[in-house]
């Protein structure tokens, strides 16, 4: 049985904060090492660079996935420019079927084919995945009993784990580049 349509998925807050961590625990050393080693790129300009870098980085984890029961659309908001990420929009009567490609770290990801022949990625990493395969499979037909997600919540969490772990030395880098 469906849910009430439309639906609206987003990214899985596990895989948008971890990355969001990650990025921040990477970057944000980097003003302090330059100050307190008085490297000749200013703290400043690494400063606006993060906050740029920041920005790109949530816009590109702000999709959002909406089916109802005409299409299937990949979006953005609308603060999010057309020129940094476009989305698509696939309506359910033109699927042609679900192709499995496998990824150079050996992972597999899916694509809608259109009856055209135009390949649409299937997003993977949102809240709601199985949810997301029921309506594939309602509107279209297509078996997805053998369609799992790219990455397993538990790599995440791993990965958050070290996170934590580096935003921990990063706390400790930056009060020895301080002098605290």
């Amino acid at each position: 049985m469906i849910a009430k349509l439309p639906a609206i998925f987003r990214l899985s807050p596990l895989i948008r904060i971890t990355l969001l961590s990650l990025y921040l625990a990477l970057t944000v050393p980097l003003p302090f090492l330059a100050e307190a080693t008085a490297a000749p790129t200013p703290p400043s300009l690494l400063w606006a660079g993060i906050v740029l870098g920041f920005i790109a980085l949530y816009a590109a984890l702000s999709e959002r996935v909406i089916v109802d029961d005409r299409e299937i659309q990949v979006t953005y908001p609308n603060w999010v420019p057309r020129f940094f990420r476009k989305g698509w929009t696939l309506p359910w009567a033109d699927v042609k079927e679900l192709k499995p490609r496998s990824t150079g770290q050996g992972g597999l990801v899916y694509y809608f084919l259109s009856q055209e022949g135009k390949a649409y990625l299937l997003p993977m990493r949102i809240a709601g995945f199985a949810r997301l395969l029921s309506f594939v499979e309602a509107k279209t037909g297509i078996d997805t009993t053998n369609v799992y997600p790219l990455a397993q919540p538990w790599m995440y969490a791993i990965l958050l784990g070290f996170t934590i772990l580096l935003l921990l030395i990063d706390a400790w880098t930056i009060a020895t580049a301080l002098g605290v």
